[in-house]
């Protein structure tokens, strides 16, 4: 089993930041930074879940929203990650929106 604890601290981190950041942080670009990242580890997950079927895309929720689906879509994948190497670009991929995202 890999140990998935550094994707989950870097999920956990980029959600709190959103949750803490200002409306107008959140409508200029963090909310659609966070959601970018979110459709992109949910469409992940779902690949190595069910290999050969279409992803389902994930809704836009709205702005106050975009944390709890980072949240969600990070730790679905981390359940379903198998190498070290999977995980260490899963924790890229979120630390780089965290960092496009200004928050």
């Amino acid at each position: 089993m890999v140990d998935t604890t550094g994707l989950i601290r870097a999920v956990d981190h980029f959600a709190d930041r959103l949750r803490a950041a200002p409306q107008s942080r959140l409508q200029r670009s963090a909310a659609a930074e966070a959601l970018q990242l979110a459709r992109s580890l949910a469409r992940w997950a779902q690949e190595i879940e069910e290999p050969g079927v279409p992803p389902r895309e994930m809704p836009d929720a709205g702005m106050f929203a975009a944390a709890d689906q980072v949240t969600v879509a990070g730790r679905d994948l981390a359940v379903v990650l198998t190498r070290e190497a999977e995980v260490s670009e899963a924790v890229r991929l979120v630390e780089e929106a965290q960092k496009r995202a200004g928050v």
